[in-house]
């Protein structure tokens, strides 16, 4: 593997890996100071990293992350933004002609077998991130659920309540306030990229129009 050629995807899973690492280590900290406040014994990073504590924090940043990307590229495929390079071009809307996407009888010497395929295998490949988003979101999220529900437990049970049930979880306010507070500062995010990059300009950046595009060109980046 050439490091140059891969270098995106190694730089942000570094970024990815160090920001975990540092998320692990405050948050064991910040928890062991909320457990010597409140009587409780301190634990070891190990301990805390394999506690419901940490999995719920890193799950409910997962599902929202992959949320927002299956979002973004389902509804990039029928809804358009003029001027955005997030954007197809207008009159483009919709999943596009065999001819266009070419797959099927207009598929290239280079293009990847299941493009040349037919039937549930050409749908499946001409599906697939979305498919693989949706999956990833869908397991974060059940994650999400279930280690909130121990940490919820966890904390009723420090205070001489009830348990619940998971059913009753993830309708509770708890979950709730978790999941949408994550929701709306991706929902936010993807808004403000696609506002952002009709009237704004990153020399070079493939995420930017070229500097002298009009703000009016959609689709185009540089």
């Amino acid at each position: 593997m050439k490091i140059r050629e891969n270098a995106l995807s190694l730089v942000f899973l570094a970024l990815f890996f160090m920001a975990l690492v540092g998320q692990a280590f405050a948050g064991w900290a910040s928890f062991n100071e909320r457990q010597v406040v409140e009587g409780g014994s301190a634990v070891s990073v190990a301990q805390y990293v394999a506690s419901s504590e940490f999995a719920v924090d890193v799950a409910e940043n997962w599902q929202s992350e992959y949320l927002q990307f299956l979002l973004f590229v389902i509804v990039t495929v029928w809804v358009i933004q003029k001027g955005s390079t997030e954007s197809k071009e207008p009159g483009k809307e919709g999943a596009e002609s065999d001819k266009d996407q070419k797959i099927g009888p207009y598929a290239r010497e280079d293009s990847p077998a299941w493009a040349k395929a037919g039937g549930f295998r050409r749908w499946l490949f001409s599906n697939s991130l979305g498919l693989v988003m949706g999956i990833v979101f869908a397991l974060s999220w059940l994650a999400q659920s279930v280690a909130g529900l121990a940490a919820y437990n966890a904390d009723r049970l420090s205070q001489l309540r009830d348990t619940t049930t998971w059913g009753s979880y993830v309708l509770s306010a708890d979950f709730w306030n978790r999941t949408l507070q994550n929701w709306q500062s991706e929902f936010l995010a993807v808004a403000s990229m696609v506002v952002f990059s009709i009237y704004l300009r990153q020399r070079g950046s493939p995420e930017s129009k070229p500097v002298g595009t009009s703000h009016e060109s959609t689709g185009v980046s540089g």
